[in-house]
């Protein structure tokens, strides 16, 4: 049975008015194209960029800033046609062996058949805090803007303006919580195969490449700078409303709407995998 997708009028309400604004892209001075071999570009004087991705290799990118907090939208068109195999991301992530990342993922499929957006949430080195879901839309006909919250209560996913996942500062449970390392922002076009789609039952079909990607209105306007040690928001956090944002009555309404009609899979109910006891912010998460 198809998911009943029209939400009630007010739900679309808050929906709308949660729109982004975005600063003028120029992706020449907020990113720098790492890997690829000449397979990501930045085009249109700065404002899109493509990745792309043939037998050889992927390509990626990442943003010049380091971030302690904050906003970040990204406007994206998917792989079109049959794109199974590959994983397109845009994610946040610190250095070291014990890094925190804040992961969106999008896992291609046969022609016809829905992309999963798939997140995950990493501290301290850990992740296995998978949550996945279809979208209501094609996401490989137009842009659609994705975007990541991150302040010191919680990390909240949005697709369009629409809360769908939130995680929680639980760190009063005992439950780590990124807070103390700087991130980048990056994005990449990457061979998955082994496991993308289908759990890696169906393979890549080289004969549709290159595969393509592309990205515009990056938005780090509602962000943290982190530079040589410090916070550009330490002194005037309490100015920033997104930095003690949550979500309201009317977007919680909107989240459960998503979950209930979206969500594929929730590490928090897979008891399979966790004999022992689900993780401990599942538990609290419910209550």
């Amino acid at each position: 049975m198809a998911p009943n997708n029209s939400l009630p009028l007010t739900l679309l309400v808050s929906f709308f008015l949660v729109g982004t604004t975005f600063a003028a892209t120029n992706f020449y001075q907020q990113v720098d194209i790492t890997w690829g071999n000449g397979r990501g570009m930045i085009l249109n004087n700065g404002q899109l960029l493509t990745l792309s991705m043939d037998k050889t290799t992927g390509s990626g990118f990442q943003s010049k800033n380091q971030y302690l907090y904050g906003k970040f939208d990204m406007q994206l068109k998917l792989v079109p046609g049959n794109s199974a195999g590959t994983v397109t991301t845009f994610y946040l992530k610190s250095a070291g062996s014990t890094w925190d990342e804040i992961d969106i993922e999008f896992l291609g499929n046969l022609s016809g058949d829905p992309y999963i957006l798939h997140s995950n949430i990493y501290t301290q080195g850990k992740g296995d805090r998978e949550q996945q879901f279809y979208l209501w839309f094609d996401p490989t006909a137009d842009f659609h803007t994705y975007s990541v919250l991150w302040n010191p209560g919680n990390i909240i996913f949005y697709v369009d303006g629409r809360p769908i996942r939130e995680f929680k500062n639980l760190e009063g449970f005992g439950i780590p919580y990124p807070k103390s390392q700087p991130m980048r922002v990056y994005g990449s076009l990457w061979d998955a195969e082994d496991w993308a789609t289908r759990g890696g039952l169906v393979k890549t079909d080289w004969s549709q490449a290159p595969f393509t990607a592309s990205f515009r209105a990056f938005s780090d306007s509602n962000a943290c700078l982190y530079s040589n040690g410090a916070s550009s928001c330490s002194s005037n956090s309490s100015s920033n409303a997104w930095y003690s944002q949550q979500l309201d009555s009317s977007n919680q309404k909107v989240l459960k709407w998503v979950q209930q009609n979206y969500m594929v899979y929730d590490y928090c109910k897979d008891t399979k995998r966790f004999p022992q006891g689900l993780p401990p912010e599942c538990t609290v998460r419910s209550t």
